[in-house]
């Protein structure tokens, strides 16, 4: 197996894995605290990096079914959570694409200059 290439942010205000420490995101790429996920409270996200999707797969989440994939660390391979691919509700559009992050699963990084 070839050497792991992952992608560093380097800007202020990150989320990273919690295990790993991997970045997975900038705090600029957040839309929401207000979700729940496997293991609590969770965060939707714009953009990550550094993760690699499971299969596509219906579940139905509190906000109805949506076509989820779940979404693993690609440093450690631990779950982060998951990504929106499709969305059967017009009031849940809003979230396809997007990524839910486990609260449990991530850290922040924050610093000043």
């Amino acid at each position: 197996m070839g050497k792991m290439h992952l992608e560093y942010l380097e800007e202020n205000n990150i989320y990273v894995c919690a295990n790993c420490h991997a970045h997975l995101t900038h705090i600029r790429e957040l839309i929401s605290k207000g979700f729940k996920g496997k293991g609590g409270k969770a965060y939707l996200f714009d953009r990550v990096v550094n993760v690699k999707s499971g299969p596509k797969e219906e579940r139905l989440l509190l906000s109805g079914v949506h076509i989820v994939c779940d979404l693993f660390c690609r440093g450690c391979n631990s779950e982060v959570g998951w990504k929106y691919e499709l969305a059967y509700e017009e009031s849940q559009k809003y979230k396809e694409g997007k990524t839910i992050l486990e609260k449990v699963q991530i850290s922040k990084h924050f610093w000043t200059e």
